[in-house]
């Protein structure tokens, strides 16, 4: 139970923080707003158009790509460590892994989507 004790100290004191960081910013912050200083900031110059651009799908799409084979690569950690332990069945399992992998990787890339333009 003392473990839950501390964990729980913990968040206490984050929340206080967080809650003074904030209150100390509305007490001394600036107070006089006007036009000019609520106005978007772009790079010292006059904003135009809209704020948002529309990106192309493919942007999304390897980014996406890029998460998803990433996050998978993070299990190849845990499986070295315990490497010696699995013996040949966690070889195997690996092997099997990583050929899913490249399946998806050749897919990906036969479809074109990690082509640039």
């Amino acid at each position: 139970m003392l473990e839950y004790v501390a964990i729980a100290l913990m968040i206490a004191l984050a929340t206080a923080v967080a809650l003074i960081a904030i209150g100390m910013g509305n007490l001394f912050g600036p107070k006089k707003p006007s036009a000019e200083k609520s106005m978007p900031y772009e790079s010292g110059m006059t904003p135009y158009g809209e704020g948002t651009r529309r990106l192309p799908v493919r942007f999304y799409l390897i980014a996406v790509l890029f998460i998803l084979f990433d996050i998978e690569v993070v299990f190849f950690l845990p499986w070295a460590i315990v490497f010696r332990q699995l013996g040949l069945f966690g070889l195997i399992e690996m092997v099997i892994f990583i050929v899913i992998l490249l399946v998806g990787y050749v897919y990906a890339w036969k479809k074109g989507a990690l082509e640039w333009e």
